[in-house]
């Protein structure tokens, strides 16, 4: 039986387990996905430092690498079994040409995952996929086969960055794809406009009236032929015009509405089009066309900037959601990253479904979403809610569950992720002893079974080399008693307004259930961090 949200929903988890087991058929409005695609590269966070400056710290968000494996020959399995023979032909088809590398891989694997995400969607919705021009050409082909030729309705192009100047042996790659597709032909769709710049205002409504009124003149031809607004038409002028052989855009009544309002012009000899004044005032701005060259890239002093490598902008979104949903409607991201949908579904009042599989990602949309949206309620499907979940993700994954600690800490993640050595430094936690100036905390996450006091000499060793001012020592199993006298002898940092704090800090998970923080000489809190702490969200703990 699946699972359907009652309210905006978080899912940590495998997008295609969690579309499978949790999200009912047509129950979804709008798809937006930007599956990443770029073999062999492996995505790094960069997290900035308190004061703005890049932070040598980073965590491997996720590594983009495709290759055939099991997994892909079984994902290229499910849609042979899926019935939905369309796609299966077209999968077929690819696996013949390709044979088994990486794009033949991610292709498999996002076969799979649309069929999924078509039997999700309403009938009336639609689906928006983001993609750069490695693989946009064989996506193309897969939702054509999936949703249908007939159902292809854009393709936009967005410029996502400026003018590469090293662009020596071939054009610079500026621009991403974002393919358009709806379930039927009954979908939403609502027109968006791009407001006018008074210079492009002055450009594009030349024409003044005697009251200063801007306008220009459009065509009252009509765009295809209608024989029943084929009528000739007497205007106040006295003169008697002639429509197009298609005819009037609009019936005899509202002409003469016009006429009677002096929106028609005139043309200069009798034979002439008569034309339509658009005035400046009334214009709800351009209507978008398939390029988009008027959303700016996130750049480096974005304040928006969260340092995910394939974060988008908001404006982007917002376009999008605006376009092909209502207030009120359910927008879907399955592979939602660093959250800018659900940011944008979120402000435009939009009911939303995330999806990613690192905790990376869930604890950057938490915190984001309690930031700017401080009243929002939202909830978290899949994350450990007790000591038996925690030590099963420890045992599965032992970087998530390192990446899961360090955001109920509200930690950074220090770098070196799945591969390389730490040095001890699992985490930071930054703060303002005497609110001006930037300390930190560097963390230790033990998820084992064994912890032992040798591992608090050596957090110990880390805070005096890393020159920070306290260390804490984050266990899933007790403590033992040597451990916890070895930190009691390392001392006190003495905060410069706020007294003393334990040098060296010790806090198992079921601390952290209860709402235990870390000692830190927190300077008069914001009311955003205070909401942040109280907790917005309703952590439910879930099969996934």
């Amino acid at each position: 039986m699946r699972l359907t949200p009652s309210g905006d929903a978080l899912f940590y988890g495998d997008n295609l387990d969690v579309l499978r087991n949790h999200i009912e058929d047509e129950s979804v409005d709008l798809i937006y996905l930007d599956p990443p695609f770029n073999s062999n590269a492996n995505y790094n966070v960069l997290f900035k430092s308190p004061d703005g400056r890049q932070s040598q710290s980073q965590i491997e968000a996720f590594e983009d690498t495709w290759h055939w494996t099991d997994a892909a020959e079984e994902a290229f399995d499910d849609v042979m079994r899926s019935g939905h023979s369309d796609a299966a032909e077209m999968l077929r088809a690819m696996r013949a040409m390709l044979k088994e590398n990486d794009m033949m891989a991610y292709l498999a694997m996002m076969a799979v995952r649309l069929i999924e995400l078509h039997r999700v969607l309403k009938p009336t919705g639609s689906l928006y996929l983001h993609c750069d021009p490695t693989a946009s050409h064989y996506l193309k082909l897969l939702l054509d086969a999936v949703f249908g030729v007939a159902n292809y309705r854009s393709e936009i192009i967005w410029k996502r960055t400026h003018a590469h100047g090293n662009a020596s042996t071939r054009f610079g790659n500026v621009t991403d794809t974002i393919l358009s597709y709806s379930k039927s032909r009954q979908y939403t769709w609502n027109k968006v406009y791009r407001e006018l710049s008074d210079s492009d205002t002055e450009k594009k409504f030349k024409q003044i009236d005697a009251d200063g009124r801007r306008w220009q003149s459009v065509s009252l031809r009509n765009p295809s032929v209608r024989p029943n607004l084929q009528y000739p038409f007497k205007a106040s002028n006295g003169v008697t015009y002639r429509p197009h052989p298609n005819g009037w855009s609009c019936g005899l009544e509202r002409m003469k509405k016009y006429d009677s309002e002096g929106r028609l012009h005139f043309p200069a000899s009798p034979n002439g089009a008569l034309r339509l004044k658009m005035y400046a005032d009334e214009s709800p701005g351009e209507l978008i066309q398939s390029l988009w060259d008027d959303i700016a890239p996130i750049s480096a002093q974005a304040a928006e900037r969260l340092g995910y490598p394939t974060q988008k902008p908001v404006a982007l979104l917002e376009r999008i959601l605006k376009a092909s949903s209502n207030e009120g409607d359910v927008v879907l991201d399955p592979f939602c990253g660093c959250g800018t949908t659900i940011h944008a579904a979120e402000k435009l009042n939009r009911q939303w479904i995330g999806i990613d599989v690192t905790h990376l990602a869930i604890g950057l949309i938490r915190d984001r979403l309690r930031d700017a949206f401080p009243q929002a309620t939202f909830d978290v499907y899949g994350v450990p809610r007790d000591l038996a979940a925690a030590r099963e993700l420890a045992s599965a994954d032992k970087h998530e569950f390192q990446l899961w600690t360090l955001s109920l800490i509200n930690a950074q993640p220090y770098k070196g992720g799945r591969k390389g050595a730490d040095g001890g430094v699992d985490g930071y936690i930054w703060f303002q002893p005497d609110g001006r100036n930037h300390e930190k905390a560097v963390v230790s996450v033990k998820g084992g079974e064994h912890v032992d006091v040798k591992m608090i000499r050596d957090l110990i060793a880390t805070v005096d080399r890393e020159k920070a001012k306290v260390g804490v020592f984050v266990t899933l199993t007790e403590p033992t008693r040597p451990m916890k006298t070895e930190a009691a002898a390392a001392g006190f940092y003495d905060s410069p307004n706020h007294g003393r704090f334990p040098k060296i800090q010790i806090l198992t998970i079921a601390d952290l259930f209860a709402q235990q923080k870390p000692l830190l000489p927190w300077i008069a809190p914001s009311s955003k961090r205070a909401k942040r702490e109280q907790g917005a969200e309703r952590q439910l703990g879930m099969e996934l």
